[in-house]
């Protein structure tokens, strides 16, 4: 994972509350710590990547990992400032909602019509995992900069698995979302004066499809960054536990659907081994080792390279953790 100096990308992904944040900071640190100039993002909405290395990285901007002298930035994108930018683009600034604002121009007779065409779901509440694609598009613009010329590693702390999947899918989304609105634009043409003000002072239907298309091409832009197998690895955490394994079968199938690269899946807190368990720690061994069968046997896991990770007898937190555990693990 460390050789070449060609940019990489790696997202690390899985079920809420397997360790992604600590394994995507201590990968950081690793390639950090091997000459490359890293940057580490968090696009999960409920941010840790702060926790992790003992510092606000809040605000969205680029800021270098205090305390160590080392090639390492990162960076907590905020999900809500994404989600003001998608109604920005779709709808104007205050705007009270389709059904009262086509009552409110005298149009209230074609809210059924709208229910029927489900624009509803774009103009008022941006779709899930769009916050997700719009950090990671943001990321990607600020890469195309000269500034960022430099970072030849960028981890991604991404959010929940669903979140990763509709992230996907938002091309086909936005595609349909586009569709209905030109459906909308032929179907009640009397309604352009209102359309137009839905979308901003000066902005007529055709502009609104315009900002959707631009916004399609950006989801796409991240999308194939995902599945350049080139530049990119999606590795998969989990847990040994029989819903972690089968929530992360269930997402290397559909990850491999899409094309996405996948060649590791780490499973995170083992319990290292004892000469003497309790009670307790007997039976947990038990239900992890039935765990990491499932994995050994499992058709969409079975080909991955695992990655054991240990549970750790004390918090990973800032740097001299983050380096302990990522010595241990990215090897």
């Amino acid at each position: 994972m460390i050789k070449g100096t060609a940019r990489k990308y790696y997202m690390l992904g899985g079920k809420g509350g397997v360790g992604k944040t600590s394994l995507a900071a201590s990968l950081a640190v690793k390639f950090a710590n091997s000459g490359h100039p890293t940057l580490v993002v968090s696009t999960d909405p409920a941010h840790s990547l702060s926790d992790s290395f003992a510092q606000d990285l809040a605000g969205g901007t680029l800021m270098p990992v205090e305390g160590v002298d080392l090639p390492l930035y990162a960076m907590e994108i905020n999900p809500e400032q994404a989600r003001e930018e998608f109604r920005a683009t779709t709808q104007k600034e205050g705007g009270s909602g389709v059904k009262d604002f086509m009552d409110s121009v005298g149009l209230g007779g074609w809210v059924g019509q709208l229910s029927e065409l489900k624009l509803g779901e774009l103009l008022d509440t941006p779709p899930p995992g769009l916050d997700e694609a719009m950090a990671i598009s943001k990321v990607v613009q600020f890469m195309q900069a000269p500034e960022y010329d430099k970072f030849s590693r960028i981890v991604f702390d991404t959010a929940p698995t669903g979140h990763t999947l509709r992230l996907l899918s938002l091309p086909d989304f936005l595609d349909a979302s586009i569709g209905k609105i030109l459906k909308l634009k032929q179907k009640i043409s009397q309604a352009t004066s209102a359309i137009k003000s839905a979308f901003g002072q000066g902005d007529g239907p055709d502009k609104a499809t315009d900002k959707l298309e631009a916004l399609k091409e950006k989801m796409i832009m991240v999308r194939e960054i995902f599945r350049d197998k080139e530049a990119t690895e999606f590795i998969i955490v989990t847990i040994p536990t029989v819903m972690a394994v089968n929530e992360s079968s269930r997402l290397q199938q559909s990850l491999q659907k899409e094309g996405v690269p996948v060649k590791r899946l780490i499973i995170n807190e083992i319990l290292p081994p004892s000469s003497s368990d309790c009670k307790f720690c007997a039976i947990k061994r038990k239900d992890q080792k039935r765990a990491m069968d499932m994995v050994a046997q499992d058709p969409n896991l079975r080909a991955l390279q695992v990655i054991e990770s240990p549970l750790f007898d004390l918090e990973i937190r800032g740097v001299p953790a983050l380096k302990f555990m990522g010595d241990i693990v990215w090897h």
